[in-house]
């Protein structure tokens, strides 16, 4: 019996540094950034690249190179070209997904920034650009080749702020690495910054499920000012000069805080190593915005910024949905209800075993009717992703439903952690 204890031992041991070797094997520790324009309209779109970066940290794992989670509107998947190897995949979405379910994208092309980070490749590596279609089936948009010893990749910096740790420890390849970026903080608000960065810090770290994993998770600040302070308000004439452009009006929605200067925002980012960026806004009006795997923004000083904080960070970290469904949201139709979504906290009822089928009890009803009882219990209750019909959420009441601060549902906290979990591996 000890002879097979050890030899289980020897064998995860061994497992486990091969897949450490296959990132020495592949890549070097930091990390290669390509930025292009994602271009089109509701009938097509276009990748065209602008520039690539070499940045001198890597903050992602170094183990869970290749995506396991097939989330979000695009993935790029990274092949070595001279074994046709997958070394490397990330699901993402961004805000050209939103614009293009918008009605100004039936009558206009529009090209918005995007980046793609990956670990700083030693040999030849190809990428491919893939995109999700109405039924969510990935079909290839781009491929680009890259060899890393093309001088045309850039090296120098594009930002230089001093940054700071608000949270955890300084082991960012086994852990959850958080980046808090300023805008509209002046010099002479870098004070005020610093506080709120604890404040956010500590309300984040006491929600659930973040509190069981403090030790997972490191939040870093980057002490950057901008001209101005606040931000721009279009629908109010106000325009304020602050770091990376946030804004609300985003979509012509007055409450969706977000900014188009996607490049400026990675620049700074790169600062430190991050895994998730969170833009903090100097303003107490009510807004924010999340998107998977892009970034998160809220307002600073709003009463119910503890809740916006954590809402849009479920997007942006977990590839969480918005189970409102009220009538003041942009996009048109967003989900085809002869499709599953992607998004681990909603269904249509398409391919509902691939969701949260399993958390139910056997005796909950699918759909489930709203009682007294069954707003205490997991079920699919309809209503959800803005449509009242035909999209169904997991709980009656949730954070990503209504303005209600450390009230994540069962299937939403599951989410978060399986994500939490793929960090710090």
């Amino acid at each position: 019996m000890r002879s097979n204890f050890i030899l289980i031992v020897i064998i995860i041991v061994l497992s486990s540094f091969t897949v450490r070797a296959d990132y020495d094997f592949y890549f070097q520790n930091k990390t290669l950034r390509i930025d292009y324009y994602h271009s089109g309209n509701q009938k097509e779109e276009f990748y065209s690249i602008d520039e690539l970066i070499e940045e001198p940290l890597w903050g992602g794992s170094k183990t869970q190179l290749v995506d396991k989670f097939d989330f979000g509107k695009y993935k790029v998947m990274v092949y070595d070209t001279l074994e046709n190897k997958l070394i490397y995949s990330r699901g993402y979405s961004s805000i050209f997904a939103e614009w293009i379910d918008t009605k100004e994208a039936k009558i206009t092309t529009k090209s918005f920034q995007e980046t793609f980070c990956m670990p700083f490749p030693k040999k030849t590596v190809r990428l491919e650009f893939f995109s999700r279609d109405r039924k969510n089936q990935w079909n290839k948009k781009f491929s680009y080749i890259v060899d890393p010893t093309n001088y045309f990749i850039k090296k120098e910096k594009k930002s230089d702020y001093p940054s700071f740790v608000v949270s955890g420890k300084n082991k960012p390849a086994t852990q959850m690495d958080i980046v808090i970026i300023p805008d509209g903080y002046t010099a002479s608000e870098m004070e005020k910054f610093h506080k709120d960065c604890s404040r956010f810090s500590d309300l984040f770290l006491k929600c659930k499920p973040y509190d069981n994993y403090k030790s997972n998770i490191c939040i870093r600040a980057i002490e950057a000012p901008s001209v101005e302070s606040g931000c721009d308000f279009p629908g109010l004439g106000i325009w304020k000069n602050t770091l990376v452009g946030s804004s609300f009006y985003t979509f012509d929605s007055e409450r969706y805080l977000m900014t188009y200067e996607y490049k400026t925002i990675r620049s700074i980012a790169a600062l430190v190593p991050y895994d998730q960026i969170i833009i903090l806004v100097n303003t107490d009006h009510y807004g924010g915005g999340g998107i998977y795997n892009y970034y998160s923004c809220c307002s600073s000083d709003n009463m119910y910024s503890n809740y916006i904080f954590t809402h849009e960070f479920g997007h942006a970290f977990a590839g969480l949905g918005d189970e409102y469904y009220d009538s003041d949201v942009s996009v048109q139709d967003f989900y085809p209800l002869d499709t599953e979504p992607w998004e681990p906290n909603l269904t249509t009822l398409v391919n509902f075993d691939s969701k949260w089928k399993k958390m139910l009890d056997k005796k909950t009803s699918i759909p489930t009717l709203i009682t007294e009882e069954s707003k205490t219990i997991t079920g699919v209750f309809e209503g959800g992703g803005y449509m009242k019909k035909g999209v169904y959420r997991p709980f009656f009441d949730c954070s990503m439903k209504s303005i209600k601060y450390d009230a994540f549902c069962p299937v939403c906290q599951n989410a978060i952690i399986e994500m939490i979990e793929f960090y710090a591996k």
